[in-house]
């Protein structure tokens, strides 16, 4: 449940925008990009969003069925325009985005109407992002899925803190500790950690997390790899060296491979180390959706290939 427009990406490295002259359009945002990731692990999922009248409105829709996600709560906003996203690629580490999202985005106008209350209750996952606590509608519509979720297992909260969705930080954290305690798994890195919690020495994060509520913290520490933390376990997998084309895409990978681990019952161990192996896939990729692996190819790059 959460954001979805279209990736810009450039298709040349190395070079600011002013100087690109091509770019390939992908599927995008971070809900979206989820959606994908978990379909291309075999999973029935559908997304809550919506998009604008128009024909970026028509290519997100058409992709999401091309890539198994079902559309049917992705709303259509009649006013405003489906979001673009731009970004800048210097690899390793530095790739800067540009959101093109004035007035205001269709999928921060999610409202209770279009909610499937008896899928919210019902499916194995619900996954959320703080960013849809930013603005109304959207944020009386996250708040009524996790009311109606009842803090089912597994409702998963990612952090997702975008600076530029709030006016300070401390309006992010206000939100955020309204939900912490109606969500089983929270998800984010070091900054989004101390956002959420005023921590960001991973293990501190991840106590403060439980101490919300919440059943698995997950803190993602960029070049130290990632801890996962519940009541009765500490898991610690160290980051996976790829050559890195785009390293925008690697979270939500990380995300979908997250819920797939769960869903399959795995130990924390085989789901973190397999989390990240997914997000190491796509950072050694441009786009961000459609690169996102199947299971075949996260257990080969485990496997050093």
């Amino acid at each position: 449940m959460g954001r979805l427009g279209v990736d810009l990406y450039p298709l040349q490295s190395g070079v600011g925008l002013e100087d690109v002259s091509t770019f390939g359009k992908y599927l995008g945002g971070t809900a979206g990009n989820v959606a994908v990731a978990n379909a291309r692990y075999g999973h029935d999922v559908a997304l809550i969003s919506r998009v604008g009248d128009d024909p970026f409105g028509r290519y997100v829709r058409r992709e999401l069925r091309r890539l198994g996600v079902d559309d049917r709560l992705v709303s259509t906003d009649p006013q405003l325009k489906t979001p673009i996203t731009f970004c800048e690629i210097y690899p390793p580490d530095d790739f800067p985005l540009y959101f093109y999202r004035d007035p205001k985005a269709p999928d921060m106008n999610i409202d209770t109407a279009q909610l499937d209350l008896q899928a919210v209750r019902d499916a194995r996952i619900l996954w959320v992002t703080a960013s849809g606590l930013s603005d109304e509608p959207s944020r009386a519509a996250h708040l009524r899925a996790l009311d109606v979720r009842d803090r089912t297992r597994q409702t998963i909260l990612d952090l997702d803190y975008r600076p530029m969705f709030w006016e300070r930080a401390s309006d992010a954290t206000a939100q955020l500790e309204k939900v912490l305690g109606q969500v089983t798994v929270a998800v984010g890195n070091r900054e989004e950690c101390r956002v959420a919690v005023g921590e960001d020495e991973p293990l501190r994060a991840a106590d403060a997390l439980l101490e919300r509520g919440v059943e698995l913290a997950v803190v993602k520490q960029g070049p130290r790899g990632v801890l996962a933390r519940t009541r009765e376990e500490i898991v610690e997998v160290p980051v996976r060296h790829v050559d890195v084309v785009n390293g925008l895409g690697a979270g939500d990978a990380f995300g979908g491979a997250l819920c797939h681990g769960l869903l399959e019952g795995w130990s924390l161990e085989r789901t973190i180390t397999f989390a990240n192996a997914a997000g190491a896939f796509v950072a050694g990729r441009r786009e961000c959706s459609t690169a996102m692996p199947d299971a075949s190819e996260v257990n080969a790059l485990l496997q050093g290939a």
